[in-house]
């Protein structure tokens, strides 16, 4: 769906319901015209299907809340296809095509705008008369890297040193692009770094500048370094703190962390993508660490306390009830990872009943024992009369 058509077609005539409809007569009215209209029930009807299509459609946008607020506030901005103006606008009401104004109808996702009304709209009107004189600051670049954590790192979390390398302001320029350090403004843009197109009725659409590509300014002698970008290659190297509790793969943003920006714009962004090691001893699943403890057939058998240890923190002490089976899980609460809130998960005990190699004869003399004591029970018994009965 184009941008054009969210604006321009009337959901809620599509629905038959009011504007101020609520959530509950919005999918009422869809559920209703969805059986009318599905094309289950109306083989081969190209208008049914079509209809199907537009009433699916609608129900998407006005189903959401945040997509039907985002449309309202795009219809009451643009009025059925005609810009209205506020207050301190010249000229009263007009209309203008809307295929002009988001570039012949530019695809969208059905839900609007992707980020919200106010990222298409905002910076497209300037209705604050003729450009000034003052360059724009500009936004760094968003800087992408990586780091590998060992198991214990990760869960406990760390600061490590990250080596980068981004664009930054050009230290043999200064970030002027000019190799004196004085490049002019843009006559084009008059340092805006933005050029106006198709303006009326007291607004206009901007684009980049085409001569200093939106810097606002010109460089009539080029830096040798920059070749006049008034940007160059830097790298660095800075400690990052990783949080508690990532996992493998995770990919955590460090806000203001990235490229420097020019002429007092914020930094970027710092995305770093964590790879994390195995630990011989400890899984993890989800907020909880994991660890398979071997024990004895008689600890299985006739219960018992077991000692298991914990990642950096002393062993606990496990009740074993008689008769626990192999594979058995129990849970020490709170010696897992750490979650977003600083609360702990659990850590996760297998029971895995383990079976000697070499008996004594002592030992040997005891299990011979125990046999000729059991003799008479099968513990495959129900296992053959279950295969019998499938």
């Amino acid at each position: 769906m184009s941008t054009k058509d969210f604006i321009e077609k009337d959901y809620y005539k599509v629905l038959g319901v009011p504007k101020d409809a609520t959530e509950a007569e919005i999918k009422k009215a869809y559920r209703k015209l969805a059986r009318e209209f599905h094309p289950d029930a109306n083989k081969g009807n190209v208008k049914a299907e079509e209809r199907f299509k537009e009433i699916s459609e609608a129900n998407d946008i006005l189903g959401d809340p945040k997509k039907r607020k985002e449309y309202d506030e795009a219809r009451t901005l643009f009025g059925n296809g005609g810009f209205r103006p506020g207050p301190g606008a010249a000229g009263g009401s007009f209309n203008f095509d809307l295929g002009d104004l988001f570039g012949g109808g530019g695809t969208t996702q059905a839900g609007g705008f992707g980020g919200g009304i106010g990222d298409v709209f905002g910076g497209l009107f300037n209705r604050g008369g003729a450009a000034g004189t003052r360059t724009q600051p500009r936004r760094g670049q968003d800087v992408e890297s990586e780091v590998t954590l060992s198991f214990t790192e990760a869960i406990e979390g760390a600061t490590v040193p990250l080596r980068m390398s981004s664009q930054a302001p050009c230290k043999a320029c200064s970030g002027t692009g000019d190799k004196n350090g004085t490049p002019r403004v843009c006559p084009t843009c008059v340092g805006t770094g933005q050029v106006a197109r198709g303006s009326g009725g007291g607004f206009s659409l901007t684009d980049p500048c085409p001569d200093c590509k939106g810097r606002g300014l010109i460089a009539e002698h080029p830096c040798m370094e920059c070749k006049g970008s008034g940007r160059a290659k830097s790298s660095r190297t800075m400690q990052v703190r990783i949080p508690a509790g990532v996992t493998d793969g995770q990919r955590i943003r460090l806000r203001g962390k990235g490229a420097p920006g020019e002429r007092g714009g914020p930094a970027g962004d710092l995305y770093v993508a964590v790879h994390v090691g195995d630990h011989p001893v400890f899984g993890r699943k989800g907020d909880n660490l994991t660890v398979t403890v071997p024990v004895t057939f008689a600890e299985a058998a006739l219960g018992g306390e077991v000692r298991v240890p914990t990642l950096g923190g002393p062993a606990v002490t496990l009740k074993l009830p008689p008769g626990t089976p192999n594979g058995r899980t129990m849970r020490a609460r709170g010696k897992g990872a750490v979650r977003k809130d600083g609360t702990r998960g659990d850590l996760l005990v297998t029971v895995e009943v383990s079976v000697p190699q070499d008996l004594s004869g002592k030992a040997r003399d005891a299990l011979e024992a125990y046999r000729e004591a059991t003799a008479g029970e099968d513990p495959r018994a129900e296992l053959f009369e279950a295969a019998k009965g499938a």
